[in-house]
């Protein structure tokens, strides 16, 4: 299994360009797999087009159970195991707690995150691809 970092399923899902013709390798590749979606993801969607920053085709409600649904992706909860590894990430990592509950996702999981985020492929306690 991969965890998806919240943009790289948006892009997915959208079938956007900037995703890359190796991170769509690594989507097709990894749908046996699993395609881990974190429940946060749910919530940075949600958040994104709040505050108008994602646009979407649909109402986001029915944008998440969609997306949801897509070959291969399976809900990844947030456990009290992950909350707490989010707050006791070993190293320096950034504040934005999304980004520390995907990294302690990765982590728990013991699956890379795919992502374009500097900060997580820049984190050594993680596995990342991108």
């Amino acid at each position: 299994m991969i965890l998806l970092d919240t943009h790289i399923w948006a892009w997915w899902v959208a079938e956007d360009p900037r995703l890359t013709d190796s991170q769509r390798q690594s989507i097709h590749e990894s749908q046996s797999g699993g395609l881990g979606v974190s429940v946060i993801s749910c919530w940075e969607v949600a958040k994104l087009v709040q505050n108008s920053r994602l646009k979407l085709d649909r109402p986001v409600d029915l944008w998440v159970s969609q997306a949801l649904g897509y070959p291969g992706v399976r809900l990844l909860e947030l456990t009290p195991r992950i909350a707490v590894e989010s707050t006791h990430l070993p190293g320096e990592f950034h504040k934005d707690p999304a980004d520390q509950i995907l990294v302690a996702t990765s982590r728990i999981h013991d699956c890379p995150i795919l992502t374009t985020d500097a900060r997580i492929l820049n984190y050594p306690h993680v596995k990342t691809l991108w």
